[in-house]
């Protein structure tokens, strides 16, 4: 993803001179890379034992300066390195900060065109010049220049900043392409308002005044942003909007702007009436208020469904799902957006249950069948509504001497030395740009070498891509056994979950660390980790010692077990608090108003990240039990159903 958008901060060189100065300048520490050493989660897992030079120092301050649009300090620093191994990182690094301000948006004025020309050609077909074009048609997209844009956009590899894509969409305008289709298009990439930058901003409007959307779709996507409290561009996108006050008070308080909206939904049109209903009713939703259903009801009556947000539309799934109400699922799904609906394979499942439910069996069949060769949680709730287990693919060996040539790939040793270097974002970048065009064999390649070096999350990665050859072993690896086993076994701890939670929370990365100072393989607080340590007797703890594999796994192991006794045994509602802490699911499943089976509940999870986490931890354990005993457990007996409870105060953290 770019980093210049407005709300968030996204074949190596062919030249035989700077793969040659790579070489030697790798070769004194290649042979080093055989365990892993202390990493930030910004970090890949990565071999050990690389002690960082003066001026790999130097490289990492510079990286950082460019990150800040810090031309001095990169003018400075880049002089510094001119003899540096990573030269066209180290140019980029001094360009790149010309072409943004402070505030990381693109520069009009910028005058580095003879540069960014010189090192595109210089380093054509490498993974930072895939980087330094996308920031260059930023640069162009925001100086107009569409002629010079349009012959940079198609050599663009990766095409995945959605920024780059509104300015292309605003030089096929410019040429007078038909608007209608330029605005179908719109709509197509314009989903996540978290993305809308300054050039769609700019793009929408436009596209209302040569009629290629209509003032309502406009609105909508203004309002799909203020509903992520984007007021600013949501106003420059849709212009003023009937309901923004709605909007912002369901933001702050979906109750109260329920009731008062039930007394003044008459002052508006109908078109009016189903959004504002429609925003309510995301906000209840989110909230896991029975109003939601109301509200959603309401809005159904009215219509207007292609104009309801990405969010809107999600939630009023889930809402009808929580109810029972299968009609209203089904017609909520059929009337999504289709981008909305094909992203994520939860639609494709629900619709076919919501079909089942109806009695057209054989239409949800056809669902089903969509989804029962995919490895994830949905693909195994469908293979088992067709009556069919949950399976591992036949293992596909590759030979020892294409592992190793592996070890040759330039991507690979570069992305090594970043990891090396505790540069995950680089680190991937080259590591992955190296995956394209590989076929499943060299992709299964790549991770068994990724796994002889204790890359793990590369392996599990690099793994994950394969589509018709596969090797399960490396998609859910088990390094750290003999010290997890154990522990697992000592306190009746399903291992195969453990795992399934380990591979989700930290990919394998020994000190991983987040933003929220959960640490190591199993990513526990400090504060947890003092009073699991207290539990157990653990009477030597420091919070040093959370950076100890052994100690990191026995106190995330005895957390997630206390968990699990906390409430009832069930991993649905342990998995969701070893994520959102236990307090959360409690009061979750005080909210409903029925007895709701394991996959509505999941479903219906407030916190996008803890709903996916569950979804993957389940799906995890459900493969590593198979990896590990040849049998597991169908996935909706694990999911089982969840019964309201009243929430009973716990001590655990």
């Amino acid at each position: 993803m770019s980093r210049n958008f407005v709300f968030m901060p996204k074949h190596l060189t062919k030249h035989f001179l700077l793969l040659a100065i790579l070489v030697l300048c790798l070769g004194a520490w290649e042979s080093s890379f055989a365990k892993k050493p202390n990493v930030s989660k910004s970090s890949s897992s990565q071999p050990a034992s690389y002690e960082l030079t003066e001026a790999d120092k130097l490289f990492i301050e510079l990286r950082d300066a460019a990150r800040r649009n810090d031309v001095p300090k990169t003018q400075q620093l880049s002089a510094q390195l001119s003899n540096y191994p990573d030269t066209d990182y180290v140019r980029y690094f001094r360009i790149k900060p010309q072409m943004f301000d402070k505030g990381n948006e693109a520069r009009a004025d910028s005058s580095v065109d003879e540069e960014v020309g010189a090192f595109l050609k210089t380093y054509d077909g490498a993974a930072i010049a895939d980087r330094m074009r996308n920031d260059w048609l930023l640069v162009l997209g925001k100086r107009k220049d569409w002629a010079q844009f349009d012959r940079e956009y198609p050599k663009f590899v990766l095409d995945d900043d959605t920024n780059v894509k509104c300015y292309a969409l605003q030089s096929r305008l410019v040429k007078q392409e038909d608007a209608k289709l330029v605005g179908q298009d719109a709509l197509k990439i314009m989903v996540d308002p978290r993305q809308f930058g300054s050039a769609c901003q700019e793009l929408v409007p436009a596209l209302v005044q040569a009629n290629g959307l209509s003032n309502s779709q406009a609105r909508a996507l203004g309002r799909a942003a203020a509903e992520m409290n984007f007021e600013t561009a949501g106003r420059r996108i849709g212009g003023e909007d009937p309901i923004a006050s709605i909007v912002r008070s369901a933001r702050a308080d979906s109750t109260k702007t329920y009731r008062d909206f039930l007394q003044t939904s008459l002052r508006y049109n109908k078109e009016d009436q189903a959004m504002a209903w429609g925003v309510i009713g995301q906000f209840l939703a989110k909230r896991l208020d029975r109003n939601a259903y109301d509200a959603y009801r309401r809005q159904q009556q009215l219509g207007f469904n292609s104009l309801l947000s990405a969010e809107t539309q999600e939630w009023k799934v889930r809402t009808a799902l929580r109810a029972h109400d299968w009609q209203l699922v089904r017609e909520s799904i059929e009337s999504m957006n289709p981008v909305v609906r094909q992203r994520d394979p939860a639609w494709t499942y629900w619709y076919g249950r919501s079909l089942k439910e109806l009695g057209d069996s054989e239409k949800a069949n056809t669902q089903f069948q969509l989804l029962e060769d995919q490895f994830n949680f949905y693909g195994q709730l469908a293979r088992e509504e067709l009556g069919k287990s949950i399976v591992i693919p036949p293992k596909v060996r590759v030979s020892d001497v294409d592992i190793k040539e592996m070890g040759k790939r330039p991507g690979f040793i570069r992305a090594e030395r970043f990891y090396a270097m505790n540069l995950r974002f680089e680190g991937n970048r080259e590591w992955n740009w190296e995956l394209r065009g590989m076929s499943d064999r060299q992709l299964l390649a790549a991770a068994e070498y990724a796994k002889r070096i204790h890359l793990y999350d590369r392996t599990v990665n690099t793994a994950d891509r394969t589509k018709g050859e596969h090797d399960f072993a490396l998609r859910y690896p088990t390094p750290f056994k003999d010290q997890l086993s154990p522990i697992a076994k000592n306190i009746d701890l399903n291992l195969a979950w453990a795992y399934g939670l380990i591979r989700q929370e930290s990919r394998f990365i020994t000190n991983a660390s987040s933003s929220v100072g959960a640490s190591g393989l199993m990513q526990v607080m400090p504060n947890t980790a003092k009073y699991v340590a207290k539990k157990i007797g653990m009477n030597s703890y420091t919070n040093e010692r959370l950076k100890e594999t052994q100690t990191n796994l026995t106190l995330g192991s005895h957390y997630l077990n206390m968990v699990l006794k906390d409430l009832d045994d069930s991993w649905v509602l342990a998995s969701a608090a070893y994520n959102a802490g236990p307090s959360r699911p409690k009061s979750w499943r005080e909210k409903l108003n029925q007895t709701t089976e394991g996959a509505i509940f999941v479903e219906s999870i407030p916190f996008n990240e803890t709903r996916t986490y569950v979804k993957n931890v389940l799906a995890n354990a459900s493969y590593y039990s198979l990896l590990m005993d040849g049998q597991t457990t169908p996935m909706k007996q694990r999911l089982g159903v969840i019964a309201p409870k009243a929430a009973v105060l716990s001590e655990l953290p």
